[in-house]
């Protein structure tokens, strides 16, 4: 879709300020107007960047994306926008405005997909609807992110991860038995809706090549992370049954749980398979278990996890992590360290698949962050920058539209741009 003649991309780069960043990776050819806020629409945005996508994130000229006040910050910078922006470049643009409708049409004829999260019939009230962005561009792809979907009783409604958190199931199944549901502490809901967004987009992508024809993806933030969470609907509609809380064990088979070793760390242990539980029971000294009918398979295990739990968190809170899993490694057993961000980060496995990089930023010099998402080896994608400041590139990417720097000054006089 991108137009090398009209857009100045032909030689797979993209120039930014004095510096040129070499775009790389499957998705080189498309072009990306990243019209988001907050997560799961920018989540798509990131890795399809990452991958080589020419990813124009559009703000507010005022106010930016409120993702760049999000979570921790240093000397003023988000960090969280370091990582979500990365590879993106910035343009302040008002779309409630006429004029800045205008600037977003002329920029969406020229690109593949627009990712937005509006409430439901917002961009219809600015002219932007769907019809109106086909019309121009008939080949455009639309991925209209939201809590509910375009259509329903609900769909208007605002909604935040928390809430889909909530409703979705998700709460109800985590947490203890004797406590109150369980809210992730991080944004599960959109980033379960980001992943499954690229997915969805590239499908509209593989379906216009043979159709020449673009098309709407409704994107429900309920709907994702409904399906990520396992046969908890069919197991209600064919039996009745509620998926209840039941801490870090499983009511599908134990052992599963977490255990405290003698140097005060923790260790998870899984057991789904007969022969790994088999083996973990014997390893903590308790292969009498083995023989009783119950063990042999998850559910019975599961319906004695206090006798399990009690061999194992005995056996581990007698020995120092690594002579655990040490031992557990040994036996071919399923077992892994709890760690937080910097065990994360220092682990030999993570290093060695590079799983967590090191990128320079402008404002905060070497920063580590996670890598991208999937090992390509043919075509791996790459992080180019970090998440720039907020309209950098407005005036390059206006003029590779064929915008004259007069109307560039003019529409930000007006307060159309940043």
């Amino acid at each position: 879709m991108l137009d090398p003649a009209k857009l100045g991309n032909t030689t797979g780069s993209v120039p930014l300020g004095e510096t040129t960043f070499r775009m790389i990776g499957p998705l080189t050819d498309l072009r990306i107007i990243d019209a988001s806020t907050v997560l799961a629409g920018p989540l798509i945005g990131q890795i399809m960047a990452d991958f080589g996508a020419d990813v124009v994130k559009i703000e507010h000229p005022r106010t930016g994306d409120s993702l760049r006040g999000h979570g921790a910050q240093k000397d003023g910078h988000g960090l969280w926008w370091k990582v979500v922006g990365r590879n993106k470049r910035c343009i302040g643009l008002n779309l409630s405005l006429s004029e800045g409708a205008e600037v977003f049409l002329e920029l969406a004829a020229a690109a593949d997909v627009v990712i937005e999260n509006f409430r439901p019939g917002t961009l219809e009230r600015w002219g932007l609807g769907w019809e109106t962005l086909s019309a121009r561009n008939p080949g455009l792809i639309l991925c209209r992110v939201t809590g509910f979907g375009q259509t329903g009783p609900y769909a208007r409604r605002p909604a935040f991860g928390t809430l889909i958190e909530a409703m979705s199931g998700f709460a109800h199944m985590t947490g203890e038995a004797d406590r109150p549901p369980t809210l992730p502490p991080f944004g599960l809901a959109d980033s379960v809706a980001g992943i499954s967004g690229v997915a969805a987009v590239m499908m509209a992508v593989h379906h216009r090549h043979s159709t020449g024809r673009g098309q709407v993806v409704d994107l429900s933030i309920l709907e994702t992370l409904a399906a990520a969470l396992g046969p908890h609907v069919i197991t209600w509609d064919q039996t009745g049954d509620i998926a209840q809380r039941s801490g870090n064990r499983s009511s599908n088979n134990a052992p599963r749980n977490t255990y405290l070793t003698a140097d005060g760390c923790w260790v998870a242990v899984s057991s789904s398979a007969d022969a790994v539980a088999r083996r973990t029971i014997e390893l903590v000294g308790r292969g009498d278990l083995v023989s009783e009918p119950w063990f042999a398979t998850g559910s019975g295990r599961a319906e004695h996890a206090d006798e399990i739990d009690a061999a194992l968190s005995s056996w581990i809170g007698e020995r120092p992590l690594a002579q655990v899993v040490d031992a557990f490694a040994a036996a071919e057993v399923a077992a892994a360290p709890v760690y937080d961000a910097a065990q994360y980060a220092s682990d030999p496995q993570v290093q060695a698949r590079e799983a967590i990089t090191t990128v320079d930023d402008p404002d905060l010099g070497p920063i580590r962050m996670q890598n991208v998402l999937f090992a390509l080896s043919s075509s791996p994608g790459a992080i180019r920058h970090t998440g720039r400041d907020l309209g950098a590139d407005t005036d390059e990417i206006l003029k590779e539209a064929g915008m004259s720097a007069e109307r560039i000054d003019g529409l930000r006089a007006k307060g159309v741009l940043a």
